[in-house]
């Protein structure tokens, strides 16, 4: 398991983290979310051993993560690191070499993964001469190339097609499978909330929630869609709030402790329900609640 306790991280006068704490387990697939400068690619560069920590710790199965560790660690930066003038099986066989991979090793597992990423028949091209999202497919095969232990990916789907967004999708989950932790992160919420088994939101440097997407959604308020009565039917509703109407639907929001049914038979009387149910918000509704309420805070703190 991938632990990271209390990291902080200042950058002058600049706090980048601020006691950041997650935990990634064998097997599972992790999503880091949050807006650009949040600190998501400071996390990943501190586990990777590319920055210090002023504060907290990064474990690997409970011990330190040390240079050894590290090597078993399967990284895709943000910014791609690739090598533009070298050819893609050159230049995996030689990071897989890098990694520990004898020669036979290293050549027998760049076919593997240029296979599966499809990118057979591009091994005797230059890098640079590629497109970005093949690029992409490029360096996703340098995390890979090795065999890691851990998967640790700063915005893998960036510029790639849907297809190679499926492949990828794929990818991760069978490395999950076979008991390697993942964690990535992503601006592309709705394949995050698809892939993840948990997801952790960090907002101006600080964790403003962990969970499933399940989990999360636990802690919103009960909302509701009912289709079929005409608009207007659930406007002054003791315990109800009306959140928007689109033609037929009305979804609604209910104040703690009230019932479901009461919302229910008050719909019946207003007209004919086609369709009754509870909303589930998708990822994108929970980040952008999490970040807003983390915000709100904040300005109640500095009041």
């Amino acid at each position: 398991m991938l632990a990271i306790d209390g990291l902080a991280k200042r950058f002058g006068s600049a706090t980048a983290l601020d006691g950041v704490s997650f935990t990634v387990g064998a097997g599972e697939v992790f999503g880091f979310v949050g807006g650009n400068g949040a600190g998501k690619t400071t996390t990943m560069r501190i586990v990777l051993g590319v920055l210090d920590t002023d504060a907290g710790a990064v474990t690997w199965k409970g011990g330190p993560l040390g240079s050894a560790q590290r090597r078993r660690i399967g990284y895709l930066p943000e910014e791609r690191g690739l090598y533009p003038r070298m050819r893609v099986a050159e230049q995996l066989v030689y990071l897989a070499r890098l990694h520990g991979l004898s020669r036979s090793a290293a050549l027998a597992a760049t076919e593997t993964w240029t296979d599966r990423v499809g990118l057979a028949d591009r091994r005797g091209d230059e890098v640079q001469k590629l497109s970005l999202g093949n690029q992409q497919r490029v360096q996703l095969c340098a995390a890979l190339v090795h065999d890691p232990d851990l998967l640790v990916l700063d915005e893998p789907f960036s510029g790639l097609d849907p297809a190679a967004v499926d492949t990828l999708g794929a990818v991760l989950r069978e490395r999950a499978a076979a008991g390697v932790p993942v964690v990535f992160s992503s601006h592309q919420l709705e394949l995050v909330e698809r892939l993840c088994d948990r997801v952790g939101i960090i907002s101006a440097g600080r964790m403003v929630a962990v969970g499933t997407v399940d989990g999360l959604r636990a802690g919103a308020a009960d909302r509701y869609d009912v289709t079929g009565p005409p608009p207007g039917w659930a406007d002054g509703l003791p315990g109800v709030r009306v959140l928007g109407v689109d033609g037929a639907r009305t979804r609604v929001e209910l104040a703690p402790g009230t019932d479901d049914q009461t919302l229910l038979a008050a719909a019946l009387a207003a007209g004919p329900v086609h369709a009754f149910g509870p909303y589930r918000p998708p990822l994108t509704e929970l980040y952008r609640h999490a970040v807003r309420d983390r915000a709100t805070g904040d300005r109640e703190d500095d009041a």
